[in-house]
This record gives C-alpha cells, sequence and structure tokens, in this order.
C-alpha cells in the first residue's frame, strides 16, 4: 500500500519492500523518478525514513514511510523542440491539449525526438523539473484527443493518484467495423501477446478491464460508437473490440484486414478500407482540480479526418 502526502511531499509505505534495500525499495515505490535520482536524494537526507536519514544500504522490515521532500531540479534528458501545441485549458498546476493523430507522447526507441514531450518542454521549460515533463498517461501515436499534463509536483502527484483510483474517467469516439448492439459491456483481462510482444491480447493471466460502449449511430457497414474505460490498460479499446468482433475501423495491429460486406457502396468500402489510422478518438477528461478540488471535465473535437470518414459514410447512407 501507499499513499502521497500533499504539496510538493511525496510520501509511500514500504509494506511490500521487507527485505529491500533502501535504494531499492525507493526505485519500486517511486517508479516515476530515476534510480539516479532517488539515491541522491537518499544521500542528502531529502529522501527519508519514518522522518529519518538512512543509508541507501538500509534494510527494509516493512510498514516504514519512505518520504520525499526535495527540490526538483532539471535532469535534461529530452531536448526541447518548437512543435506547435493546441492548448485547450492551463493554469499553473494544469495544462490540457488536444493531440493531433501522429504525435508520439514521449521518446523510445525509434522515436527519440519529435514527441509530445519535446513540445512541452519547448513551451514551458520549468516542466523538465516533474517526472516525464508532467506527462500522466498516454494517448497511442495514431490515436487523438483530449490529455492533461501536470505542471506541478502537486498537481502530478494528484493526477497519478486520480489515475491509479479511477476517479479520473475518460470517454473516447471510435468507428468500428460491423454492426454492434445498442449498448455493452466488455470485462476481459488484458496482458501482453505471447507471440507478439508489440500486441496487447485478452488472457486470463492478464490485468482486469473494463470498457463500457454505446452506439451514438449506424453507418454503412459500421458503427459509431462512445467508449468509456473502468481502467486505462495499453491498447484497451482496440483489443476490447476486436475481441468482441468489431475491430476499431483502420486499425492495422488488430483489424482483421479489409471490410467485404455486401450491399455496401464502392465510397464506403473505399472510405472504410482506406482509413489509414484506427478511427479513436479521445473526446472527454474529467477530473478533480489538485488544487481547487473541484470537478473539472475538459473536450476536444473529433478530429477532422474522423468527422470525414463519418461524413462520407452518411453520405454513401443517402446515395444508397
Amino acid at each position: 500500500e501507499w499513499s502521497r502526502g500533499l504539496g510538493d511531499v511525496y510520501k509511500r509505505q514500504t509494506q511490500d519492500s521487507a527485505g529491500l534495500r533502501l535504494d531499492q525499495a525507493a526505485v519500486e515505490l517511486f517508479p516515476d523518478f530515476s534510480r539516479g535520482r532517488l539515491q541522491q536524494w537518499i544521500k542528502q537526507g531529502e529522501l527519508t525514513v519514518n522522518g529519518k536519514r538512512a543509508k541507501p544500504s538500509a534494510r527494509m522490515v516493512g510498514g516504514e514511510k519512505l518520504c520525499i521532500d526535495a527540490k526538483m531540479v532539471s535532469e535534461g534528458e529530452v531536448e526541447p523542440q518548437d512543435i506547435p501545441l493546441e492548448i485547450i485549458f492551463t493554469d499553473e498546476h494544469l495544462l490540457v491539449l488536444n493531440k493531433p493523430v501522429g504525435l508520439v507522447v514521449h521518446p523510445a526507441a525509434g522515436n527519440w525526438e519529435g514527441t509530445l514531450q519535446n513540445a512541452l518542454l519547448h513551451h514551458d521549460p520549468e516542466l523538465d523539473t516533474l517526472p516525464r515533463s508532467g506527462i500522466v498517461h498516454r494517448l497511442d501515436k495514431d490515436t487523438s484527443g483530449v490529455m492533461v499534463v501536470a505542471r506541478s509536483l502537486k498537481a502530478h502527484a494528484s493526477l497519478v493518484d486520480q489515475l491509479q483510483t479511477r476517479s479520473m474517467s475518460r470517454v473516447y469516439e471510435a468507428v468500428l467495423k460491423g454492426e454492434i448492439p445498442p449498448a455493452g459491456t466488455v470485462e476481459a483481462n488484458i496482458d501482453r501477446n505471447p507471440r507478439d510482444r508489440k500486441k496487447m491480447a485478452v488472457r486470463e493471466s492478464g490485468r482486469t478491464a473494463t470498457s463500457h460502449y454505446k452506439l451514438i449511430q449506424r453507418l454503412p457497414g459500421t458503427s459509431h460508437v462512445e467508449v468509456s474505460l473502468e481502467s486505462g490498460r495499453t491498447h484497451q479499446i482496440r483489443v476490447h473490440m476486436t475481441h468482441i468482433g468489431y475491430p476499431i475501423v483502420g486499425d492495422q495491429l488488430y483489424g482483421r484486414g479489409p471490410i467485404k460486406q455486401k450491399g455496401l457502396s464502392a465510397e464506403a468500402i473505399e472510405a472504410i478500407n482506406g482509413f489509414p489510422r484506427q478511427a479513436l478518438h479521445a473526446r472527454t477528461l474529467r477530473l478533480i482540480h489538485p488544487e481547487s478540488e473541484e470537478q473539472c471535465e475538459f473536450s476536444a473535437p473529433l478530429a477532422d479526418d474522423m468527422k470525414e470518414l463519418i461524413a462520407t459514410l452518411k453520405e454513401s447512407m443517402r446515395d444508397g
């Protein structure tokens, strides 16, 4: 179990860390921070055990309270880049943006620059003092929509806690292949696909995941739906919708090939099979403001390519 304190203080308890060295326990309990930064804080007395300084080699017995009360300084690991951002809302604690299609959230193998993290550091250099520049959740490269970024350590602690306790909620829109029932819930554990590490899969051994969907409108060969999540697993909506037989239009990883439905117009088939990315958009984000504790709701309009897809399918329905 763990808890985070208020303000710029992070607190954790070590029930599951018995027998570990302090520096090892700190890495497990504070995964947002680098090992080097944690070791430095231990040596400087800014990471304490039950309110007292301790050596990195000190052994945990379980139940200790680890507390970080430190001034955040830049690690300089990611370079700022001048990449335009569509800001929906900002104050001293939060930055809410509409992530475009094609933008990777943070650097990784094959994408060391040109990411949202690079753009955020150019927009606000002080974000470099926060774990992952304030990024607390992610959207896939080709998923568009609303994201929140922490601008203070207090906000970072609050947002991570809200994600873990599921008090932060997200609503998506998607266009699926097939005629899905008007509403439903998918409860299926998700884990890494053992045959392809780039993919996720429904597996009993996985982490619990629940998705609720509701039909917005039926379109030729497809269903325009709203999906809300009770959990936030990697590729959750994409995996769950494919699992029940209604993969997302344009999903190259889980999409099961081109649609060949009889009775569809050539325009509809071309629009569906030619859509270049998964037709998935994060529309609405609800959270508790870390300072005022008020309930906030932010929305991002549907991406233009999805609007065009839906309009084309509607037009083909009228023509038919």
